[in-house]
């Protein structure tokens, strides 16, 4: 039923925590694990007076993006696993679903971070619009917290 998962990671133990829910489900459908990041860059408009510091910290966030995305492909695929990754820049919503429509993904499978209330309303929801606007099955995970 499902031959490509989606995997949005973004670096954090939290994201992560859906990689063996992911692992899970390719091993039982022979499905490839995609894993996609969206580097995440500072505030480019501070540095706009110097385009060569942008255009440096531009660079290292990308090859530390590129560097992850090794490790987590490298770990996973150490079962056998198939896994490949992709990484894009863009609003992150919004890059989920065309790598998604791109690579004829079957299934999403991220985290949910648990934001509630006034923090939630400031920053939105990745899953929440993924969920709302997804054309194919969107798997949440609610990270269980080690407190």
């Amino acid at each position: 039923m499902y031959k490509k998962i989606l995997v949005p990671l973004d670096g954090s133990p939290l994201a992560e925590a859906v990689l063996p829910h992911a692992q899970a489900l390719a091993k039982s459908e022979g499905a490839e694990i995609v894993l996609l990041s969206v580097p995440v860059t500072p505030n480019l408009e501070m540095l706009s007076r110097n385009p060569g510091l942008a255009s440096r910290i531009i660079e290292e966030t990308e090859k530390e993006t590129e560097a992850y995305l090794e490790a987590e492909v490298a770990k996973l695929s150490q079962d056998g696993t198939k896994v490949t990754s992709v990484m894009r820049e863009g609003p992150i919503p919004e890059i989920i679903l065309a790598v998604a429509d791109e690579m004829h993904i079957d299934v999403i499978t991220m985290s949910t971070h648990g934001r509630s209330g006034i923090q939630r309303w400031l920053m939105g929801s990745v899953a929440d619009r993924v969920v709302n606007h997804a054309h194919i099955p969107v798997m949440l995970i609610h990270p269980i917290s080690k407190n």
